[in-house]
């Protein structure tokens, strides 16, 4: 049994938080591409009434494949449920997100939402956050954020696909990595990152999960 298996049943069990007429929220990754798949056999199964809001270009892919309903977040004005993913989740439940370039979207869900429901494994749990922070910026903005970067405490890259070329989001917008090293009070961090000209967004999210899946190496996982 592996962190798989436990994605996903973990998937299958989320699904008790979907009734019949909802909007879902779809994140993007590993979990929630295991999630799309479990809910279209629910919505199959139960004949149920459910529209779907992607997050990114890949999750809105599977979830056609799979013959979900999908509007843009613009199209609605709450979202009774979104299940997403982490790249790291601390002891106070805050998390980061963006490894995919998706944040915007993500926290834009996030804000609409009821309910969050966040999937994981058990590697992704930690005290404080160690990982670097992604931060969307507008590709003018890109010297400027750096030095703010530069002025918190940390250092930026910027991010790059395998052949150097940088890589930009579905937004037209580009993403610096940015290391804090240990990070012990990741809401000022996040607020003063925000606070700066030409940052879209940060990869802290303020707004915590209602309720966390921790996937385990047996298969197994529990519900935070």
């Amino acid at each position: 049994m592996t962190y798989d298996d436990a994605i996903m049943a973990l998937s299958s069990d989320a699904l008790r938080f979907v009734k019949d007429g909802y909007i879902i929220g779809l994140g993007s990754g590993r979990a929630a591409t295991a999630l799309v798949k479990s809910l279209a056999k629910l919505i199959r199964l139960k004949n149920y009434n459910v529209i779907g809001v992607p997050t990114s270009l890949q999750i809105k892919l599977i979830a056609e494949k799979e013959g979900i309903t999908l509007v843009e977040a613009d199209q609605v004005d709450h979202i009774d449920v979104v299940f997403d993913g982490a790249d790291q989740i601390n002891s106070q439940k805050h998390v980061i997100k963006g490894g995919g370039g998706a944040l915007l979207r993500e926290n834009i869900l996030f804000s609409l939402a009821k309910k969050i429901v966040v999937l994981a494994d058990k590697t992704k749990f930690v005290k404080d956050f160690t990982i670097k922070v992604p931060v969307e910026v507008h590709p003018l903005a890109r010297n400027s954020v750096t030095n703010s970067i530069n002025k918190l405490g940390g250092s930026a890259d910027l991010r790059t696909l395998d052949r150097g070329y940088p890589f930009f989001t579905e937004n037209g917008n580009i993403v610096l990595d940015c290391d804090f090293g240990t990070i012990k009070n990741p809401k000022m961090l996040t607020q003063k990152i925000k606070q700066t000209a030409g940052v879209l967004e940060s990869g802290i999210f303020l707004r915590k999960p209602d309720v966390i899946y921790k996937a385990k190496e047996n298969g197994k996982f529990e519900i935070i």
